[in-house]
């Protein structure tokens, strides 16, 4: 028989265990019998919340978690969550089947069960559990960005603009075009968009748009435009088109793509905020320009502490830019 060995060599030394009663020895031989596991012994110094378990509660009240997503998160997100949690929330259990899903999917799915797991309070579990099943975020490489910049179709989407604004009614095509022009995400700018034509009916446009300096301070709307990751903060844009806007009803995103569905059109307007960011960056702005006009502050020392763009002299450059982005821009007939 082998000699004698602590199963926890630096128990002793350990601050958070002076005074505690120290582990049994375990005996080392040639053929060792692991010591069975009494779980009504087991306490909390040696359990932690990466111990296996169950997570799932034996019930979920569904229409509760709805309205709890229905408070914290958008509306289209909100109803995409729960549709995912729906779905896989057997995954609190076992998070390794999210390896079956490709990087897109795989991190909605995530999404929703961290969203589920707060709501049931097990996140922290959850949590360890992911870790120690090794699941991380899927995130985009070099050779992902190679692939999509040489797949990319943002140079017909003038076209797909010009299209779509001779089908679509006088409320859809502008705000397509307040898109372009701003740059904003499609929530975004269904948002701004609405909020346009609502301030403007109580007679308060001023205090979102600045008609002096043309431009939209989102960042006096915190709640409907400071969303953790996905901000954005102003938006310099010509007057020309705000009167547009006000002319304008309020619009939605189903509204939209089930009208370009029914020509059979599919939804671009991401690519529409794509194809903004390459031309400002052609025509005179710099890249941190174009991030702070797309709600994009980065997180490097230049960026976070130094970075002091002159706003009337980048507002002139940002109009220039504008005024040739609008001469590609369709008019719409009648």
């Amino acid at each position: 028989m082998g000699g004698y060995r602590k199963s926890i060599e630096t128990f002793s030394r350990s601050p958070a265990r002076i005074g505690r009663k120290p582990p049994k020895l375990v005996v080392v031989g040639s053929n060792p019998t692991p010591p069975a596991i009494d779980n009504n012994r087991l306490n909390s110094d040696f359990v932690t919340s990466r111990d296996y378990f169950h997570l799932l509660p034996t019930s979920i009240d569904w229409e509760d978690f709805k309205e709890y997503l229905n408070k914290v998160y958008r509306a289209n997100w909100s109803k995409q969550c729960f549709c995912y949690a729906r779905k896989y929330y057997s995954f609190l259990e076992n998070p390794s089947k999210l390896e079956t899903f490709n990087g897109y999917t795989k991190n909605n799915i995530r999404k929703a069960l961290i969203a589920l797991s707060k709501y049931l309070g097990i996140y922290r579990q959850f949590k360890a559990r992911m870790e120690d099943y090794g699941i991380k975020w899927s995130r985009s490489t070099s050779i992902d960005a190679f692939f999509r910049m040489i797949n990319n179709k943002n140079n017909d989407v003038i076209k797909w603009l010009e299209e779509n604004t001779k089908l679509l009614d006088r409320n859809c095509s502008t705000y397509l075009k307040f898109v372009l022009v701003s740059g904003l995400r499609t929530h975004e700018a269904i948002d701004s968009f609405n909020l346009i034509i609502k301030l403007n009916a109580e007679g308060k446009l001023g205090e979102y748009y600045k008609e002096e300096c043309q431009t939209l301070e989102h960042f006096r709307y915190p709640k409907l435009f400071f969303r953790n990751t996905k901000n954005c903060f102003v938006t310099m844009i010509p007057k020309a088109i705000i009167k547009e806007i006000t002319e304008c009803t309020l619009v939605t995103y189903e509204t939209i793509r089930k009208r370009l569905q029914r020509k059979k059109k599919s939804m671009r307007t991401n690519e529409l905020r794509d194809y903004y960011a390459t031309f400002m960056v052609r025509h005179g702005l710099i890249k941190e320009e174009v991030d702070l006009l797309q709600g994009r502050i980065g997180k490097s020392i230049f960026v976070r502490h130094y970075f002091s763009p002159a706003i009337n002299e980048l507002r002139n450059r940002v109009f220039n830019a504008l005024s040739e982005l609008q001469k590609a821009i369709p008019k719409r007939e009648g």
